[in-house]
């Protein structure tokens, strides 16, 4: 997902338990699911910046000269901005974007047959 062009609100939102609860049957395993979810694009960002604010970095060993590169805090104050993890990975939960499957369900069904 492009978090970027995502649609999922910047503030906080209250949510109602059941939109959580219909996918899973479980809130608690659509809490985990989501999390888990919120864990992989905190990564992707992190990685994404990461790489972003090392081609504006300044390799000096002298402590005298500190300096503002404008660059790097532009880029750092617009992914202060986006979204936090957790709402991005719950709007795409609640819009059905995340593939998410129980091994523990998929081996009871295997033995079933």
């Amino acid at each position: 997902m492009d978090y970027k062009k995502s649609k999922s609100p910047v503030n906080t939102v209250t949510r109602d338990v059941l939109e959580l609860w219909k996918e899973t049957g479980n809130v608690y395993e659509s809490v985990a699911i989501i999390a888990k979810r919120a864990n992989q694009i905190s990564v992707e960002i992190k990685q994404d910046l990461s790489r972003k604010l090392a081609e504006f970095a300044s390799y000096n060993d002298s402590l005298e000269e500190v300096f503002e590169n404008r660059e790097q805090i532009e880029i750092s104050r617009y992914y202060e901005k986006l979204p936090k993890p957790t709402l991005l990975a719950t709007q795409e939960f609640l819009e059905g974007n995340i593939y998410w499957r129980d091994p523990a369900k998929d081996n009871l069904e295997e033995e079933e047959i």
